[in-house]
């Protein structure tokens, strides 16, 4: 959870920038830094730690400078660390940069580096990005280009701002995909970046927003924005409410609508520092259980409510296929009076955004009593559910505002993704197996990304279906309760009945619904069990069902099954649940937004469950 906030102007930046930082804190606490162009050199303050810590850095060493960069950061690459903290400076001193995201390719990058000579002096992936901006300056190249070039060899999804002292009075600003937004703030004869409006809002209300593949190059008198492909383009200017709880929604109409679109960022967030990408391995640094413990386990329970409880059903599916551990997901409405069979040897996991869910709480409790390992994945930091865990996994997802839940779960989709590796890395797996689960993590934000690129897509499709009165959505193994969560979803915002349903129990009742009137959402994705579900699509249609096929990539036949197809990008088996989930949260929202219901406060329902 990193922010960055930058400045150039005739105001000295250092000042300007740490107040930014501090209205980004909640977003990275492991490290904060930033750096201004001092006297014609690059001057680099940066502590581990929060950002007090930096504060009296400076107290002791100040800087003076009229640009500046700033960041405070969560770790992905490196252990938190004076020299992992960002900024990070070339190997000539004259290139600076802050980055959010993941380079999925930084070790090829950075072989490639060394052996031109380039000598690094941290182990994140972030440096190879300014190695790569110092290469073109090199070559000859402006700033301005030597960033659009370095931005050519990246994969995955960035926000990235880069400074040099060949260019004293520039910022280079780049997006690419949604590893979290990158906002200019326009001043009066001075100007600002960064990556959340509440950092700069008390210096300008008006905004522009870069969308992916785009750069913005920066002066105190303006700014220029380009595509990656280096075409110029005009962008639109916001004017930003003073209402503080509005300005966070920034150019988004909704927090639904914003969080959803917060999942690759949010996701990057739950990953930083616990995937170690470099030797496939996982750390969750508040759970952990010695290789002995993890093998005396004999059973997992997960318990959860709503939504957070179909996480749980994905989540039993990941611990047995992954950590090869029986689990069973429970209600925690139900588990705390069905007496389970628990004790040492059991892990109980507790899945709550809130971490104040009553009866979620009530079942911990319960576990507690009959002497179970007690865990929990949870959103709010401090939370009862956090407080009362023997050991949690924090979402990271930030704020969650709209009452149906989103991004936290995707995030807690990939926190029992991390548990399951971890489990397995304890109890043995073969670190071949481990190095491929680890790898397909680092895909996965750009994936998300892509998903949500086709936003419009859904939205053409909720102009075709928002009248239907009832809808069923089918799926088996790990996207059954993608579909059950796609029925919550669209019952929870729009009001339209839906049903979610095991795809292979179709014939056990549900097919006595469908005809002309009932539209048909099948998840088929390619898996081990695509062939079945192109069957139940079949007979949909046989009985005059509209079928909505949810598909692969590259899945051309498909479309000769279904009315229509929406795609995801493949990915790996176990994590095609967290791209099957943002489909069903488009298609939910756009289609309440056309009934004209309210999809922040759904009627009849909170945002926590308190009272039973």
């Amino acid at each position: 959870m990193c922010g960055i906030v930058a400045y150039v102007g005739p105001r000295q930046a250092a000042p300007i920038i740490l107040e930014g930082l501090r209205r980004l804190e909640y977003r990275g606490y492991d490290s904060a830094g930033l750096a201004v162009i001092q006297d014609g050199q690059i001057a680099v303050r940066r502590d581990v730690g929060k950002l007090a810590n930096l504060e009296r850095l400076l107290g002791q060493q100040p800087v003076s400078g009229h640009i500046g960069i700033g960041h405070t950061r969560w770790a992905t690459h490196g252990a938190p660390s004076p020299r992992n903290a960002h900024p990070h400076v070339s190997m000539n001193g004259q290139v600076v940069v802050v980055h959010n995201g993941i380079v999925e390719n930084f070790l090829p990058l950075r072989q490639e580096l060394e052996a031109e000579g380039v000598r690094f002096a941290s182990e994140t992936d972030t440096e190879v990005i300014v190695q790569l901006i110092e290469r073109y300056m090199a070559a000859g190249a402006d700033l301005a280009e030597a960033t659009r070039r370095a931005m050519q060899h990246l994969k995955g999804a960035h926000a990235i701002v880069a400074m040099s002292t060949q260019a004293p009075g520039v910022l280079v600003g780049v997006r690419i995909g949604n590893a979290g937004g990158l906002t200019l703030g326009l001043g009066e004869g001075e100007m600002f970046l960064a990556s959340d409006i509440p950092a700069i809002l008390e210096h300008t209300r008006r905004m522009v927003f870069l969308d992916s593949r785009e750069m913005a190059v920066v002066t105190q008198e303006g700014y220029r924005c380009y595509t990656l492909e280096g075409t110029p383009v005009t962008k639109p200017v916001h004017t930003i409410p003073w209402d503080p709880v509005l300005a966070q929604k920034g150019e988004y109409r909704h927090f639904m609508q914003k969080e959803i679109f917060e999942q690759a960022r949010s996701i990057t967030d739950t990953i930083r520092g616990r995937a170690d990408f470099e030797r496939g391995r996982i750390h969750l640094e508040s759970l952990e259980i010695s290789p002995k413990e993890a093998q005396r386990l004999r059973r997992a329970f997960i318990v959860a409510c709503g939504t957070s409880y179909h996480a749980a059903l994905v989540g039993r599916f990941l611990l047995e296929a992954i950590a090869r551990l029986p689990a069973e997901a429970d209600i925690g409405s139900e588990f705390r009076y069905r007496d389970p069979i628990i004790g040492p040897n059991s892990a109980v996991l507790a899945i709550t955004q809130s971490g104040e869910t009553v009866d979620t709480l009530a079942a911990m409790e319960e576990a507690r009593r009959k002497g179970a390992r007690l865990w929990s994945i949870v959103n709010v930091i401090g939370s009862q559910a956090q407080r009362l865990a023997d050991g949690y996994i924090l979402m990271h997802a930030g704020p969650e505002v709209g009452v149906a839940s989103t991004k936290a779960f995707t995030a807690s989709l990939v926190d029992e993704y991390l548990l399951a590796c971890y489990l397995a890395q304890q109890r043995g797996l073969g670190d071949g197996r481990l190095r491929q689960l680890v790898d397909d993590l680092a895909r996965l934000p750009d994936q998300v990304g892509r998903v949500l690129d086709r936003a419009a897509e859904y939205e053409a499709l909720a102009n075709e279906f928002y009248r239907a009165s009832n809808f069923l959505y089918l799926g088996r193994g790990l996207n059954y309760p993608i579909a059950l969560e796609g029925a919550l979803k669209l019952k929870e915002i729009s009001y339209i009945h839906a049903e979610g349903y095991p795809a292979g129990e179709m014939k056990h009742g549900p097919i006595a619904l469908i005809d002309e009137h009932m539209p048909v959402l099948a998840i088929a994705v390619r898996d081990h069990v695509y062939d079945k579900m192109v069957s139940q699509m079949e007979q949909a249609k046989a009985r005059g069902g509209r079928v909505i096929a949810l598909a692969t990539e590259g899945d051309d036949a498909i479309r000769e099954k279904a009315d229509h197809v929406i795609y995801v990008p493949e990915t790996s088996p176990l994590l095609t649940p967290v791209l099957t989930a943002i489909p069903m949260q488009l298609l939910a929202y756009y289609i309440a937004i056309r009934r004209g219901c309210d999809v922040d406060q759904p009627r009849n329902l909170a945002k926590s469950v308190t009272v039973e």
